[in-house]
C-alpha cells in the first residue's frame, strides 16, 4: 500500500444508521418496524441498481428511489401508508442516527491533518440534511453525491468523482464503506478500501477483497496507525 491523504467514507450505513427508522416505523406499525425497515433499505439498493443498469435516461434521484422503495415494502407487508405517514418516514432520512463512534474518530482524522469526505449514492440535499442534523459539518468536506453522473455504485463513473474533488489518485484516498459490494466496486476503481463489516457478514465471492476489512469506524484510525 502506498501513502493515503484523504478518506472518503460511504454515507448509508456507513456513517449512519439505516435501519434506525425503525424507530419511527415502529411507532406508526407496531410489530412492524424492524421488518418494515430492513425490506425497505433492500429495495431502495435494488432500485438504484435497476435505474443503473437501464442508462442514464431511466435515472430518478435517490429521494425518489427512496420514497419508491418505501411504498413497495409498505405494501409487501401490507401496510395502510397514508401520505402522512410516508413522508414522516421519508424525514427519518434528515436525521438518521449517526454509529456512536462516528465523532471521536472524524475529530481524529481532522487532528492527524487528513482530509475527511464523503462520496454517496444519496442526492446533495439529503446528504447535507443528514450531516449537517449529525453535527458534522466541519468535519466532512466534500460531500460528493452522485447524482452528477446520473448513475449510481458500483458504476465506475461515480467512484471517479472522489479523485476529481480531491486532485488524488484513487490509490492516495482511504475508501470506507460497511456495504461489502460497495468496498469491492471501490477497490475495482483502484481506491484503497476498508469495509467496515459491522454485522460479520461473509465477504463478496467475486474475486476481489478490500485492502483491508474491520467492524468499526474506529478501524480508519489503526489504518493509519499502521501507515505512519
Amino acid at each position: 500500500m502506498g501513502p493515503v491523504r484523504a478518506v472518503l467514507f460511504d454515507a448509508y450505513g456507513t456513517l449512519f444508521d439505516v435501519l434506525s427508522v425503525s424507530l419511527r416505523a415502529e411507532q406508526l406499525f407496531p410489530g412492524q418496524g424492524q421488518p418494515l425497515a430492513a425490506l425497505w433499505r433492500e429495495k431502495q439498493i435494488d432500485y438504484t441498481r435497476i435505474v443503473s443498469m437501464a442508462g442514464p435516461q431511466h435515472y430518478r434521484p435517490f429521494s425518489a428511489l427512496t420514497r419508491a422503495a418505501l411504498r413497495h415494502a409498505a405494501a409487501r407487508l401490507a401496510l395502510p401508508l397514508d401520505a402522512a405517514a410516508e413522508q414522516r418516514l421519508m424525514d427519518e432520512y434528515q436525521q438518521l442516527a449517526p454509529y456512536p463512534e462516528n465523532l471521536e474518530v472524524l475529530q481524529a482524522l481532522r487532528a492527524r491533518g487528513v482530509r475527511a469526505g464523503v462520496l454517496s449514492n444519496g442526492d446533495p440535499a439529503m446528504l447535507e440534511g443528514v450531516v449537517r442534523h449529525a453535527g458534522f459539518a466541519a468535519l466532512l468536506d466534500p460531500l460528493l453525491s452522485v447524482d452528477p453522473t446520473r448513475r449510481y455504485k458500483t458504476d465506475p463513473a461515480t467512484y471517479a468523482l472522489g479523485p476529481q474533488a480531491l486532485g488524488l489518485p484513487a490509490h492516495e484516498i482511504l475508501f470506507v464503506s460497511s456495504n461489502g459490494w460497495d468496498a469491492v466496486g471501490a477497490t475495482w476503481a483502484g481506491y484503497t478500501t476498508l469495509w467496515v463489516n459491522r454485522s460479520g457478514a461473509p465477504p463478496e465471492q467475486l474475486g476481489t477483497e478490500p485492502t483491508r476489512s474491520g467492524r468499526s469506524l474506529r478501524d480508519v484510525l489503526d489504518f493509519f496507525a499502521a501507515a505512519a
